[in-house]
């Protein structure tokens, strides 16, 4: 695997992805992207009028050909999520980084779960591999998931999971899987404004230290923290729920995520409700339950180091 300072200012340039605000895992993964377009012979979009940017589409070629979906599936749920959104159904979806931006995890959620949702029983054997005490039948996968936006029954903000999982448990009961996508990101956004429900949820919750409470509003677990109160609303909302779990899915080398997780669950007294698992976990046991060649082409692009030569 080539390791993180190999990647030299001049193969960046070559490939017109070098952007100086990015971290040296930004810059591997940014590269990654520029190659698969490459290597399929997709148009270069901008960065700004008249300056190209390698992980990026055109946006009117990239809305047209939904080319920066990876399967029919997956281009199929990402219309009916945009669709949904045009109805009325509070789902925020940016449509840029939907279409245009190779390096989004919007496109990488759709591109990663919806053939699950097409095969619930690939989903089943999938979740049950990675949450055998949780899973016993997944029933449905949805995308941009809340029970309700700005509810205060919920977190009475537009809390939303990227992926959504409902499933019946091995006791009979049901069970969700809420999951927040991530790839290049650092979890440098500024924290969301403060409510007073989140102070309510997080109590009610009672999985948190709270001698670290005050830590939970700070970048960069913020978005963990908001992410996690949507699960536990959820529960603590509706007895119907045997089991709730928020999940944090990310790169393996994305140290910034990783990081972010180790401090997260330093702030926990009980992690019942919160998982993390790789991107690579999941695309190898994914790839493990089927030969598909859609797991294939997801690893070679999201996760195919090894090809930064």
């Amino acid at each position: 695997m080539v390791r993180m300072n190999e990647v030299s200012d001049e193969l960046l340039e070559r490939h017109h992805v070098l952007v100086a605000a990015d971290n040296p895992f930004q810059q591997r993964a940014r590269l990654l992207q520029a190659l698969w377009r490459e290597e399929r012979g997709l148009p270069i979009g901008e960065r700004r009028p008249g300056v190209a940017l390698g992980s990026r589409l055109p946006k009117e070629y990239a809305k047209e050909t939904g080319a920066n979906l990876m399967t029919p599936a997956a281009l199929a749920a990402a219309r009916r999520a945009l669709e949904a959104m045009r109805s009325g159904s509070g789902q925020k979806i940016d449509e840029d980084r939907l279409w245009a931006n190779l390096l989004s995890s919007q496109p990488l959620a759709f591109s990663l779960f919806a053939d699950l949702g097409v095969d619930l029983a690939l989903a089943t054997r999938m979740f049950h591999r990675l949450w055998p005490n949780r899973v016993a039948q997944v029933t449905k996968v949805g995308f941009e998931y809340s029970p309700g936006r700005a509810s205060q029954m919920y977190t009475n903000d537009r809390t939303a999971f990227d992926v959504y999982v409902e499933h019946t448990t091995p006791r009979g009961g049901r069970g969700f899987i809420g999951i927040e996508v991530k790839y290049h990101e650092a979890l440098t956004d500024a924290p969301a404004t403060h409510r007073p429900r989140y102070d309510e949820v997080t109590t009610a919750m009672g999985c948190f230290k709270p001698e670290l409470v005050a830590g939970l509003k700070k970048k960069p677990i913020e978005q963990l923290w908001r992410d996690h109160m949507l699960a536990g609303s959820m529960l603590l909302a509706c007895s119907e729920w045997e089991t709730g779990l928020y999940v944090f899915l990310y790169p393996e080398d994305n140290e910034a995520c990783g990081a972010a997780v180790r401090r997260y669950r330093d702030h926990l007294s009980d992690d019942s409700t919160f998982g993390a698992v790789t991107l690579e976990q999941v695309i190898d046991v994914v790839g493990s339950e089927t030969d598909a060649r859609w797991v294939r082409d997801l690893r070679d692009r999201y996760v195919g180091w090894e090809r930064l030569r």
